[in-house]
């Protein structure tokens, strides 16, 4: 698909007497006299070790983030728009330079033109809002087997004025994961917006709770039992976890079931789709259960997978078919990122766009939560909150992340960039999908003018057939699945049963 031509718009930051060519292992034409070389050395940043994983070839990862528009877009005014904000970031007009093992982010010109895609879609036979959907589909799938040109900073801006049955059109940015860790990419994207009620203010971000005062005033001497209790509890949550990493890093595989991808299945071509529900029954089932979102969003997640799994499994024999009976013992879990830092202020972002200084140090910071799901039919739906409630709780009681963090950075330097990156393939690979929750805005916010009615975000290039994403927005929550479809050939089914479990379980609450 050929973008439409226009005048390019190039946009000048800070520049270096060097030429960009990344995986070329040298800088062909360098500065010339001892100023330009301290003017250089001052701009060229070396790309982080996390940053350096997700070169790897195994584990090469964009981003993918869905932005639904509520009216027909405004390619101008993006472009704009993004000349004024985005292209002032450090990462986003920075090229990298070297060898895989030992790149450098580099300061160059911006095209705006370059990054932002207008394709000559086919819209002949797009007579409703279902069409749609599928053409957005199919050219966001498209995406993840679509090189990226590495002479260029690595990210682009897709504009498909297609009507779905969501939106007016959709912008689709697509960012190398290299570029930053997902959470801070998502608050570096909401910086770049504003609130359609007030155009003036940035996004406004749930208040996170506090956590409930003690019914108990303990005196001095239980106090102290108590704390000692909760370090060993600590400790042994952490101890256990880090056993269960090492052995998923090494020889404990998940369970072969119909959502586990095989072999290769990284360089596979993913779907993205996605589906929404009603924010208000996740928290309603919340308060009801005394638990969290996340914990509400785990129970649904296992509840979900159970349904289809008890489906997929005797597909072709019909005595199976019959008793749907999900073998037991199947052991699911996801590998789930972790931010290990606070997460990144949107005033902060947005101030950081505009050239002030801020302090802010950018770059991935991720650590691997390894998460189980029981894969059970209860009768009761309200036990899978309660088991997920469970789960999670022994997770955030627990160091591994950030330890798994800091042996990550020990590994490459220990082994090098490739070993570090076989030791992580090996552990994603031996589980079986991704999992995420995304806190976004409680108001409308507006894309350079443009209402955003959904925000779907996802990932591609690492080796998972499945990756399963939640983004709240306004009263909604979007659940947003990646999918290699020659392992889950059923994509939107499973999204029904991650939906109709949520339902469910709502409905338990109610009749409780």
């Amino acid at each position: 698909m050929e973008s439409k031509k226009r005048p390019v718009l190039c946009i000048k930051t800070r520049r270096t007497n060097t030429s960009s060519c990344a995986d070329a292992g040298e800088v062909r034409e360098g500065p010339e006299t001892e100023e330009e070389r301290g003017r250089v050395r001052e701009e060229e940043e070396p790309v982080s070790p996390s940053g350096l994983l997700f070169r790897q070839r195994h584990l090469d990862c964009y981003i993918v983030a869905m932005v639904g528009i509520g009216k027909t877009i405004d390619v101008a005014a993006i472009k704009a728009g993004l000349a004024a904000t985005l292209v002032n970031h450090p990462r986003f007009s920075s090229v990298q330079v070297g060898r895989r093992e030992k790149l450098k982010w580099v300061r160059t010109e911006v095209a705006v033109d370059d990054h932002v895609i207008v394709p000559d879609l086919d819209l002949k036979s797009s007579t409703s809002s279902v069409t749609g959907d599928k053409v957005v589909e199919d050219y966001v799938s498209s995406l993840t087997t679509a090189p990226m040109d590495a002479s260029r900073p690595l990210w682009e801006l897709h504009i498909l004025n297609v009507r779905t049955s969501e939106a007016a059109a959709v912008a689709v940015f697509r960012i190398h994961h290299s570029l930053g860790d997902g959470v801070s990419l998502i608050s570096l994207l909401l910086a770049c917006t504003r609130r359609t009620s007030d155009p003036a203010s940035l996004p406004t971000l749930p208040e996170p709770r506090p956590p409930p005062p003690s019914p108990l005033r303990p005196n001095a001497l239980l106090a102290v039992l108590l704390y000692a209790w909760a370090v060993l509890v600590l400790a042994w949550n952490t101890v256990v976890d880090l056993f269960f990493l090492v052995a998923t890093s090494t020889w404990l595989r998940d369970t072969p079931t119909p959502l586990k991808g095989g072999e290769g299945v990284e360089f596979k071509p993913k779907r993205i789709v996605h589906s929404t529900v009603s924010l208000d029954d996740i928290k309603a089932i919340k308060n009801s259960m005394n638990c969290t979102i996340n914990d509400v969003l785990v129970g649904v997640t296992s509840a979900g997978l159970s349904r289809y799994l008890n489906r997929r499994y005797g597909e072709d024999d019909a005595e199976k078919r019959k008793k749907k009976q999900l073998p037991a013992n199947i052991r699911l879990r996801s590998a789930m990122l972790v931010n290990v830092r606070p997460m990144l202020g949107i005033q902060a972002l947005a101030d950081m766009m505009e050239g002030k200084t801020c302090g802010l140090k950018w770059g991935n910071f991720l650590s691997y939560m390894i998460l189980s799901f029981p894969i059970v039919m209860y009768k009761d739906m309200l036990d899978y909150i309660r088991k997920g409630k469970a789960i999670v709780d022994k997770r955030k009681n627990s160091l591994q992340p950030v330890i798994m963090y800091r042996c990550a950075h020990f590994f490459v330097r220990k082994f090098g960039i490739k070993g570090g990156a076989a030791i992580i393939y090996k552990l994603v690979s031996n589980t079986t999908f991704s999992f995420s929750n995304i806190v976004g805005p409680v108001d409308e916010i507006g894309f350079y003018g443009h209402p955003i009615v959904y925000l779907a975000p996802s990932v591609y290039g690492h080796p998972h057939a499945l990756t399963l994403h939640y983004q709240s927005y306004m009263n909604t929550m979007k659940i947003v699945m990646g999918v290699d479809e020659s392992v889950i050939p059923d994509p939107h089914q499973l999204l029904d049963y991650l939906a109709e479990s949520l339902k469910l379980i709502k409905e338990a609450i109610s009749t409780r």
